[in-house]
C-alpha cells in the first residue's frame, strides 16, 4: 500500500546547500559538497502566479495561469562563511596556527559571482503524520534574490537570512521537490 499524499508538517530539523556545478540540458546536474546551513530556523517557499483573463462580449471568456517565480526565505541562527561563499561567491581563507588561527570570507567585484545553488531542508524524523518519516523539500537551482541579511544586533543575538529565486533545471526542468519518507533520512 503507498503512502498516503498528505501530512501536517512539524518543525525543520536540518538545511544543507551544495553548488550546482553542472547542468548540461542532456544528462543530469552535478552538485558539489554539501554545505550545513548552521541553525536553521526557518524554510518558507513561496511563489507567484501571473493570471491572464479573455473576456469578450461583455462577459469572461478564459483565464490562464503560469508560475513567474518560487522564492524561498531561509533564516538561521549561526552565520556561515562557506554558505555565502556558496550564495554570493568570495573566498574562504584560514590562516595561522593556534592561538592567532584566523578564517575569513572576503568578497570583491571580481568574486560576487552570485553561483546557482540547491538547498534541501528536513523535518525532524515524526515531524510528519507518518511515525518514524520525514519530509524532505528540496529546490533545485537556485539564485540570491537580494543581499543576505547580517550584521550585529545591541544585546542581542543577530539572526542570518536570505532569499533565493528558484530556476528550473536545464536537464529535468525541476523546479522544487517535496518527498515524504517512510523512515528518516538525512540529507544526502
Amino acid at each position: 500500500m503507498p503512502l498516503q499524499r498528505f501530512t501536517r508538517v512539524y518543525g525543520i530539523k536540518d538545511a544543507k546547500i551544495a553548488p550546482l556545478t553542472t547542468d548540461p540540458a542532456a544528462g543530469s546536474p552535478t552538485y558539489g559538497a554539501l554545505i550545513d546551513v548552521p541553525g536553521i530556523k526557518t524554510f518558507e517557499i513561496s511563489g507567484d502566479v501571473e493570471v491572464k483573463s479573455l473576456r469578450g462580449d461583455n462577459t469572461k471568456l478564459a483565464t490562464n495561469s503560469a508560475i513567474t517565480n518560487i522564492q524561498v526565505s531561509v533564516t538561521h541562527a549561526k552565520m556561515s562563511l562557506d554558505v555565502l561563499a556558496a550564495i554570493i561567491g568570495g573566498t574562504v581563507t584560514d590562516s595561522g596556527t593556534t592561538p592567532a588561527q584566523k578564517t575569513g570570507w572576503d568578497l570583491t567585484g571580481a568574486n560576487a559571482t552570485m553561483p546557482p545553488f540547491k538547498l534541501e531542508g528536513v523535518t525532524p524524523p515524526n515531524g510528519v503524520d507518518i511515525v518514524g518519516g520525514d519530509m524532505h523539500v528540496v529546490l533545485h537551482k537556485l539564485t540570491l534574490a537580494s543581499f543576505p541579511d547580517l550584521g550585529f544586533a545591541e544585546e542581542d543575538y543577530r539572526i542570518a537570512s536570505f532569499t533565493a529565486n528558484a530556476d528550473p533545471l536545464l536537464s529535468s526542468d525541476k523546479w522544487l521537490s517535496i518527498v515524504l519518507n517512510e523512515t528518516a533520512a538525512a540529507i544526502a
